[in-house]
């Protein structure tokens, strides 16, 4: 079991929140014996309060007497709680920065953001204060903060892991996703918190290059995959290029941001009209978009993602394997304007959208890096291929460019 002096007693990334030591019970044997993990402050964990980001939220949480699912299995398995680590504010940003709790530093580029909103989880994991990060993702939130931090991360398939106890944001599009350095631990971990695939992949599958995605890129991070490129070539085989968004890229980030806000002000919109909480940059204006999305927007947005589902199914079948970016460039520095960080975002989104709208996994493996910061490269596969997917990540990540 643990105690009080098996938690961290230092936070240099200032990853974690500040809250009292409490011990929390996990098994002496399991699969993930010797290994610790955090948890993003949206998990409830016995003995903690839940501030989902949030200073109101902190105030009106009291103390947990529960432990979030997902956090009991990694306790069952033998793995060492070691806190809980900040999320950007109701988890509606992607920087990393909090307006209220601070920016955590990313490990693989100290001078960047560390993206967000899983940002605590990613910077804990990059600066070896803990081996897994439990985080989640409904825009881009893992993806994200892996690319930049220079982590694996993987978005599951919606719904395949346990969000009960958890802090909502847009529960269509929300999933729960973790981080791990290296490649062996990504796999362990996965065995553990995916179980077996219901829809494995096989053996040899089908590689499609998601040509409309990269098209999207600057010339110089272009370059800077094409060795990744080459070593997914080497593991895979050839890619075939495909048109991942046939419908426009604008048109699927309009609908998945009309959804994902309309759902966000169902979560969080009466607390805020209720006690009206000071909100950070970027997060106020975002819940203020979404207060005015109107139910034809929202209507429309669903007609699109419905039909994109059912395309971007047939695509990939149940045996192929889309290789993409996982994010437009490599992570902004900490000095960026507001402005030019949600401009940043913004394109993000265009990458990030296809996982999101289609409910569909997608793995970000380090394996690139630009102006000496980390930059991820993502395989994404049918429902229920997510273990088969953190197996492929390991096969490419241990393997060296041809």
């Amino acid at each position: 079991m643990c105690d009080r002096s098996m938690l961290l007693d230092r936070d240099p990334a200032r990853a974690f929140m500040p809250y009292p030591a409490v011990s929390v019970p996990h098994a002496a044997r399991g699969p993930l014996s010797g290994l610790t993990f955090a948890a993003k402050d949206l998990f409830d964990v016995e003995g903690y309060p839940t501030s989902a980001g949030s200073p109101h939220m902190l105030a009106m949480s009291g103390i947990k007497s529960r432990t979030a699912p997902i956090v009991q299995t990694l306790l069952d398995s033998g793995a060492r709680f070691v806190g809980k680590t900040i999320t950007d504010e109701l988890a509606f940003s992607m920087s990393g920065k909090n307006a209220h709790f601070g920016t955590p530093v990313n490990g693989g580029a100290p001078d960047r953001i560390p993206g967000g909103s899983s940002s605590g989880s990613a910077a804990a994991v990059s600066n070896g204060l803990c081996d897994v990060a439990l985080g989640t993702d409904t825009g881009g939130s893992v993806r994200a903060p892996a690319s930049h931090c220079g982590l694996f991360g993987i978005r599951p398939t919606h719904g395949r892991v346990s969000l009960e106890l958890c802090h909502d944001l847009a529960p269509s599009f929300d999933t729960c996703g973790y981080f791990t350095r290296d490649a062996a631990t990504f796999v362990r971990v996965g065995k553990v918190v995916l179980g077996e695939d219901p829809a494995p992949l096989p053996p040899k599958p089908r590689v499609l290059l998601a040509r409309d995605a990269f098209a999207l890129l600057q010339g110089q991070v272009r370059e800077a995959l094409a060795p990744a490129l080459r070593r997914v070539g080497s593991v895979l085989g050839e890619p075939q290029e495909a048109d991942a968004a046939t419908e426009g890229f604008s048109v699927l980030y309009w609908a998945m941001r009309y959804i994902q806000s309309r759902e966000a002000w169902a979560v969080d919109g009466p607390m805020i009209e209720r006690f009206h909480p000071p909100l950070g940059p970027g997060v106020a204006d975002r819940f203020a978009f979404s207060k005015g999305v109107s139910d034809a927007q929202v209507a429309e947005a669903q007609v699109i993602r419905a039909a994109f589902r059912k395309r971007f199914e047939a695509l990939l079948g149940g045996d192929a394997v889309l290789v993409l970016p996982t994010m437009p460039d490599v992570a902004p520095l900490l000095s960026e304007s507001d402005e030019a960080l949600n401009d940043y975002r913004n394109n993000a989104l265009n990458l990030l959208c296809l996982s999101v709208l289609s409910g569909l996994p997608q793995v970000s493996i380090p394996l690139a890096s630009r102006l000496g910061a980390p930059l991820g490269l993502s395989i994404m596969g049918p429902a229920g291929s997510d273990l088969s997917l953190v197996e492929l990540a390991r096969c490419i990540a241990e393997t060296g460019a041809s």
